[in-house]
């Protein structure tokens, strides 16, 4: 057995560990690089220490503090308040809102998780308001988060741009992110849709099952009425798990108004600190972490009160995982185990399906570990293949960049977690189910779709 099998499988293994214990696949794979990088490669501690990202650590830290504040100082839940006033009785507006917030906050740079953990309660919670399937909420929220995942200063978007860097195209990066946007934003058209009527048909089927066991029974337009084209509370348990409770069901007319959220001195300067961050990085071109850690510091100096707060609900779990996994690479690459399988893939001889094969690869190892993990895995193998003249260097990214996010809503994953979290309890099962069933639907189908869009026929 070869010295770089021996290195890709103890990465595997940090992998399996961590996505079925509790364990930390990030801190095993920290450990697992001195141990690898001194003892089989004969790299030194310094060597491999130098392997560690920093500038992704600050990316990663910078952008999960900024929006750790947003959240704790009300932010969110002014945008929250505002989204739901602009929806008022209009029910189609509150998903393409709640789409549109999450998408905004990833573009910005907040870390996917941390959008959808800041979208997903109050998202969640006016689906059930407007009467809309908590299901069809959470996977339009984790698609808006998607959608903006690859934006120049996202963690997402920075690993891609390092792709088409590596391929001589590196002034695609607006490409990649508006083909991400574009294709997450359709695909949570279709979640929605197809949920809801889902939901719809179980909701009249559970009807008329209760109408014709209580066919005596007239209704007298009392309290227990089903409102007009609501779901009724007794339509089944399995129409009540994935739709909001009657209570909620109301029409437009009876539905409470929204509570009100201050526009606070506070609020309004976290907004411009946003806005910031956008021109000071993409406009003027300050590095991501820097920005974001400066706009921070600001705020904090303004209210010290949300400091401690926020620094202790930052993901230190995924910045450990994130951080270590591409530390491991950083050790695989300098001791040629990379150059090994960027030679195995090219002896394939034929590029285009190499692109297929890793669009598959990172689309399953994403659904159980990291996304950002494995792009960084992935990335050093995908821009020889992007760098193929009869392919495009953005077509090529982009079809791997879809195919190791849109899985995210695996309940394995950290969004998908996330959604669940945010789920009432008596419906974590359902979520479980539900979420695993979408995950290997998409596994199944959205590869072939992007390589095909993408790759093939070269759109970009």
């Amino acid at each position: 057995m070869s010295l770089s099998l021996i290195a890709f499988l103890v990465l595997v293994a940090a992998f399996a560990v961590g996505s079925f214990t509790k364990i930390n696949a990030g801190l095993l794979a920290t450990v697992a690089a001195f141990g690898v990088g001194t003892l089989l490669a004969g790299m030194s501690i310094k060597d491999v220490i130098g392997q560690f990202p920093a500038g992704l650590f600050f990316i990663l830290v910078g952008a999960t503090l900024l929006f750790a504040i947003v959240r704790i100082n009300g932010t969110i839940d002014l945008l929250a308040y505002w989204a739901e006033r602009l929806a008022g009785d209009r029910k189609i507006l509150v998903p393409i809102l709640m789409f549109l917030l999450t998408a905004a906050l990833a573009s910005a740079g907040a870390f996917t998780p941390a959008a959808i953990a800041i979208v997903a309660p109050v998202g969640l919670a006016l689906g059930m308001r407007f009467g809309i399937s908590t299901l069809a909420m959470g996977l339009v929220i984790v698609q808006g988060a998607n959608a903006g995942a690859f934006s120049p200063v996202n963690p997402f978007g920075v690993l891609g741009n390092k792709m088409l860097a590596g391929a001589g195209a590196a002034d695609d990066s607006f490409k990649l992110y508006a083909y991400c946007f574009v294709f997450n934003a359709i695909l949570a058209v279709i979640a929605y849709v197809l949920v809801q009527a889902i939901m719809k048909r179980r909701a009249a089927k559970a009807e008329a099952r209760h109408a014709g066991g209580d066919s005596a029974v007239k209704n007298d337009g009392g309290a227990d009425a089903p409102a007009g084209g609501g779901v009724s509370g007794s339509g089944g348990a399995g129409t009540a798990v994935l739709t909001a409770p009657a209570q909620t069901t109301l029409t437009a007319g009876t539905r409470t108004r929204p509570e009100k959220v201050a526009a606070t001195p506070m609020r309004i300067l976290t907004l411009v600190g946003i806005a910031s961050l956008l021109v000071l990085t993409t406009v003027l071109g300050l590095d991501v972490g820097v920005a974001s850690l400066v706009i921070a510091a600001v705020l904090i100096v303004l209210d010290s009160s949300v400091q401690k707060p926020a620094v202790e609900s930052m993901p230190w779990s995924a910045i450990i995982l994130v951080t270590g996994i591409v530390t491991y690479v950083g050790m695989l690459e300098k001791m040629g185990a990379l150059k090994e399988l960027q030679d195995g893939i090219a002896g394939l001889g034929n590029s285009s399906l190499a692109a297929l094969i890793a669009s598959y690869v990172v689309a399953i190892v994403s659904a159980f570990a990291s996304t950002t993990g494995t792009l960084g895995v992935i990335s050093p193998v995908i821009e020889p293949i992007a760098m193929d003249p009869l392919l495009t260097p953005v077509g090529v990214v982009t079809a791997i960049a879809i195919s190791s996010s849109v899985v995210d809503v695996s309940p394995m994953s950290t969004s998908g977690a996330l959604l669940m979290a945010s789920a009432q309890p008596k419906d974590e099962r359902m979520f479980f189910r539900a979420l695993l069933l979408w995950a290997i639907a998409m596994i199944g189908v959205v590869p072939l779709l992007v390589w095909f869009l993408f790759v093939q026929l070269g759109l970009g």
